[in-house]
């Protein structure tokens, strides 16, 4: 099990590292998390959504993500309250007192997705959530020690070294922990080191002098690998865009909603060095893009208010009629259309909105949620030349049904059949207006697509000859085989393997 001295320690990347190492050497391996708090949320086969990191996780560990792999995901919606969606599938949200006092019911429900993990697999690598010592949460806590007290797993605590006070971070963890925890804390692990690594030398021998627990690795910093986020917190990491883009990038501006959601379906523009893409909050920031990219989001009816409350919501019909390129996905489509209607008071207690009108597109909440893996064929060239007759697959989380004037996209016949929904499904997505400058559809992952994502750049005035090259599939694989070398090159793998077998035989 791997738990962290903080969030942002780098629990998520070394669980995934160890899944993809171990992976390699032959084992079938899962991911598991009891409970996940993330607003980039995935969507697996049988339409259940788990955390975006666990199935990042299966990924590299090469197979199919499960509902069990995240029984317990919070998809926070304000400051104390949050959806809760319960083995896949959501449930009424709740404020964080109402939800500590579910425990009792979710404990078991955690527990038996990871039994049914470890009957399964060879090898389950767990990840924590925060830190271990937070002493407040320890009666009421299911994803830290309370599940490796569960399992007896042998845990690897990581500090976060670039932060400062790694020493303080990682004893102070191990002397705040009951003994009955302390003893499974098995190796330590610095993590995003910096500079020389034997100017640490020293501070290795302290960590084991004073914590009696071995230091298993140092871990330097790894930049340049373009694997998917799930905190926003991480937008705000100048690194996140550290690459330089090329002279006269497309300047793509991606509004960062309040409620910010999946985030990652950006992360093929963000490889692409002939787009300078860049996250922005304000009037100011927002300048003049040449595209405009409205993202998902956990809140729409608030997040489209707080849009008219900045002043950005007349600046993107203004950059709309000068004829800049304005994209709406998932809850930006929702918002660029003419009215959402929300007579169940779902995510917010308005019941109707006015959106912004770009799209001749209306939305009408319900309680039944759509989440499925979607393909779709796109019906036209309006969006991009050539893009008529393509195949794009991706997927869907969203409330509500949205009818449209001018849809681009043509549903699967399998879609239609495959996940059951209380709600019929419109064989027909997406909107589109001012001759494609201004389009949207439900679609997360829609830039995944290599074709489709090439094929608008070059009309947004790209040279097909500085596109990135390799698909974004190809891409992925090769960055977790990268981080999974640079994992094994950093820590005493065969320390780390006696670990799991001592703990395995017990």
């Amino acid at each position: 099990m791997v738990m962290g001295t903080s969030s942002s320690a780098g629990k998520s990347l070394i669980t995934t590292a160890l899944c993809r190492s171990f992976a390699r050497r032959g084992l079938r391996v899962a991911p598991f998390k009891s409970q996940n708090m993330s607003n980039n949320a995935s969507v697996c086969a049988d339409g259940g959504e788990i955390g975006r990191s666990q199935a990042l996780q299966a990924i590299a560990a090469g197979v199919q993500p499960t509902t069990d792999m995240n029984p317990i995901l919070l998809k926070p919606e304000g400051d104390t309250r949050s959806q809760v969606v319960v083995n896949g599938k959501p449930t009424p949200p709740l404020e964080a007192q109402a939800y500590f006092r579910e425990r009792k019911k979710l404990w078991p429900v955690a527990t038996a997705a990871l039994d049914r993990l470890r009957s399964q697999y060879d090898l389950v690598v767990i990840e924590g959530a925060g830190s271990p010592a937070e002493l407040n949460l320890a009666d009421v806590e299911m994803v830290n020690m309370s599940v490796a007290r569960y399992c007896q797993a042998p845990v690897l605590l990581v500090g976060d070294i670039e932060r400062g006070g790694v020493f303080a971070q990682l004893l102070g963890t191990l002397w705040l922990l009951p003994p009955e925890d302390r003893r499974l804390i098995r190796g330590l692990l610095v993590n995003k080191f910096r500079g020389d690594l034997s100017l640490f030398d020293r501070g290795v021998e302290i960590l084991q002098e004073r914590g009696g627990v071995p230091v298993l690795g140092v871990l330097p910093w790894v930049a340049g690998l373009n694997l998917p986020e799930e905190d926003a917190v991480a937008l705000s990491d100048p690194l996140r865009f550290a690459q330089s883009p090329a002279e006269n990038a497309i300047d793509v501006a991606v509004i960062h909603l309040p409620h910010i959601a999946n985030f990652d379906d950006f992360d093929p523009l963000v490889a692409e060095p002939s787009v300078a893409l860049r996250y922005v909050r304000s009037l100011d920031q927002l300048g003049s893009p040449e595209v405009v990219i409205l993202p998902g989001t956990k809140n729409t009816l608030g997040d489209l208010q707080w849009l008219k409350d900045q002043g950005l919501a007349d600046r993107l019909s203004q950059l709309a009629e000068e004829g800049v390129e304005v994209v709406g996905i998932c809850g930006g489509y929702q918002i660029l259309g003419q009215s959402i209607d929300n007579p169940e008071r779902l995510e917010s207690g308005v019941p109707h909105a006015a959106g912004l009108g770009l799209l001749s597109a209306s939305t009408r909440y319900h309680a039944s949620k759509q989440t499925l893996q979607t393909t779709f064929q796109v019906t036209g060239d309006e969006i991009a030349p050539g893009t008529a007759g393509l195949t794009i697959s991706g997927y869907e989380i969203h409330v509500g049904q949205t009818s449209t004037r001018s849809p681009w996209l043509s549903r699967s016949d399998d879609d239609l059949s495959s996940v059951p929904s209380a709600v019929e499904r419109s064989p027909l997505d997406g909107a589109h207006a001012r001759k494609g400058k201004v389009w949207g559809c439900y679609l997360h992952g829609l830039f995944h697509n290599d074709d489709f994502r090439n094929r608008w750049l070059v009309k947004l005035g790209v040279d097909e000859g500085a596109l990135s090259g390799p698909g974004t599939e190809h891409q992925l694989q090769q960055d977790l085989n990268r981080l999974a070398d640079h994992f094994e090159a950093s820590i005493d793998i065969d320390a780390l393997q006696g670990i799991i077998h001592q703990a395995s035989s017990e």
